[in-house]
């Protein structure tokens, strides 16, 4: 029981730090950004990266289509046409948040 109640307590811990302990939508999509695109966009999303294009503003649609399976929505033009983007389709649950954070940012 000792084993069970410790998993446990270490399962739970791990939950609320990947989310950070916040409810608030735009921060976990933050958390998200900052762990998981700034190694190829740049940690502003409104400017270009190294590698990655600005993607501040970018719909749920295209998220999915880039994040989870690393292709393009039907009829996208693509803002660089390297395809070194892999997909991370752990993030598959994250990807309301990271929308609420990069559409928080003013696009032109």
């Amino acid at each position: 029981m000792v084993r069970i109640g410790l998993a446990l307590t270490i399962l739970c811990f791990g939950i609320a730090a990947c989310n950070g302990g916040s409810s608030d939508p735009v921060e976990q999509g933050r958390r998200v950004y900052v762990a998981n695109c700034t190694a190829c966009h740049n940690t502003d999303p409104g400017v270009d990266g190294n590698l990655g294009p600005a993607v501040a503003g970018s719909s749920t649609e295209l998220l999915e289509a880039r994040v989870l399976r690393a292709s393009y929505p039907p009829g996208y033009t693509p803002k660089r046409d390297t395809g070194l983007m892999t997909a991370l389709p752990f993030l598959e649950p994250q990807i309301p948040a990271l929308t609420a954070y990069l559409a928080s940012f003013d696009t032109p």
